[in-house]
């Protein structure tokens, strides 16, 4: 009996060790098609390798790789596999191969209705709620196989304590293994972030005060030459649109240095109330101009040590994106802080063109936009500024519904 427990927890960790070693790197695609591919072998082999109990029963583990895909993926996901348990288990035959379909149908409905909060919830509230189906699926497969005694012996009960701390044990110690890859995955992406903004930072700092000094001094010398009396008209429709584009240069040398380190002048300690309401009402003509409403919320109490004027172009660039991503359709952009277990939650919503999932996996990257005009430098430095004072951000998208920026930072 311990040896085929073994072997079946074997079975059902070997795809999250192949995934880790060959597929961690790979596109998105790849690592979903392998997943289920794998996960619907460890299912079929969990079912060829039975336990055996002593006391003359059996059962296997096919149900926890179910469990985890239907929770982790929704029905989409889990359909595979719900298709391969039944069509091995026709094969197969024999007694209760009905009753096992219209149980693994029950689970298949289920399960997967809780997908989305379970995404949305943290790690052991995620493991809590795998138990729980855990239990759940197992309870219902328990009362199911009821139906077939007479009376409720010695031996089922026997059964029913193995198979339930048996399911219970395994699902904790899966779940911890998928939350942990998770877990490496979004800290390596956050680190290779970092990098690139910090690489980003020590650039845009030292280029831009280069730029600036002669920048000042061509600007100061051309405004003489404009002031002379011995100059044209013509030269000095020249010298006009010199004068633009060295305040067009300035500009982006300024914008550039948006991604330096805090300026020790610009640091406060406050809740983001003013800058909240600043960029708020900046933005306020703005978005009459694009037929979309504005619905604001502030209840945050907590004060936090950043840099007033990256935070509030970070926020400028978050709110002016939403509202742009509605241009073409009007509609309400939703925004509220608040605070929640020592950490600042600001939430922006829209109801716009929304983005694909490798869209989202770009955001934040020198260069990506959306926008055919855009540079991605406004992204960028969103995330930045958030990266700075150590705080995160999820973000919720769907093509053609909108989007849901969520920025957590803790406190």
């Amino acid at each position: 009996m311990l040896e085929t427990l073994l072997l079946n927890i074997l079975f059902l960790i070997f795809p999250l060790l192949l995934f880790v070693i060959f597929f961690d790197n790979r596109r998105h695609f790849y690592n979903t098609a392998f997943l289920i591919a794998f996960s619907a072998i460890s299912m079929i082999l969990c079912m060829v390798y039975p336990i055996h109990l002593e006391i003359g029963f059996i059962f296997d583990l096919r149900y926890i790789p179910f469990i985890i895909v239907a929770l982790y993926g929704g029905y989409l996901k889990v359909l595979p596999l719900y298709i391969v348990l039944n069509v091995y288990r026709f094969m197969i035959g024999g007694e209760g191969t009905i009753q096992s379909l219209l149980f693994s149908t029950a689970i298949f409905i289920i399960v997967p209705l809780i997908s989305k909060k379970f995404l949305r919830v943290n790690t052991q509230k995620r493991i809590l709620i795998g138990v729980s189906a855990a239990i759940f699926t197992m309870g219902l497969y328990l009362t199911t196989l009821s139906t077939f005694f007479d009376e409720l012996t010695k031996e089922f009960w026997l059964l029913s304590f193995y198979s339930l701390t048996t399911h219970v044990g395994v699902i904790i110690l899966n779940m911890l293994m998928v939350e942990k890859v998770l877990d490496n995955i979004k800290n390596r992406e956050n680190f290779l972030h970092a990098e690139r903004l910090h690489v980003m930072s020590e650039l845009a700092a030292s280029v831009s005060h280069e730029i600036r000094n002669p920048l000042t001094v061509t600007n100061g010398f051309l405004q003489l030459l404009k002031g002379s009396k011995t100059v044209t008209s013509d030269e000095k429709m020249y010298i006009d649109y010199s004068l633009k584009e060295l305040e067009r240069a300035e500009q982006i040398v300024s914008d550039f240095l948006a991604f330096a380190k805090p300026q020790s002048k610009n640091m406060v300690y406050s809740n983001l109330h003013e800058e909240f309401v600043y960029v708020k009402n900046i933005l306020m003509p703005f978005a009459r101009m694009n037929q979309v409403d504005i619905k604001c919320a502030f209840s945050n109490t907590l004060n936090l040590k950043y840099d007033k004027n990256q935070m509030q172009q970070s926020l400028l660039n978050l709110f002016k994106n939403g509202i742009e991503s509605m241009k073409e359709k009007s509609g309400t952009l939703q925004i509220e802080v608040y605070d929640l277990e020592q950490n600042i939650i600001i939430t922006v919503k829209d109801s716009g063109v929304g983005m694909t999932n490798e869209e989202i996996q770009k955001l934040g990257k020198p260069y990506y936009s959306t926008k055919k005009e855009g540079t991605g430098l406004g992204m960028l430095m969103v995330y930045g500024t958030i990266s700075k004072v150590k705080g995160k951000i999820d973000v919720e998208s769907k093509k053609g519904v909108g989007t849901t920026f969520t920025i957590t930072i803790p406190v």
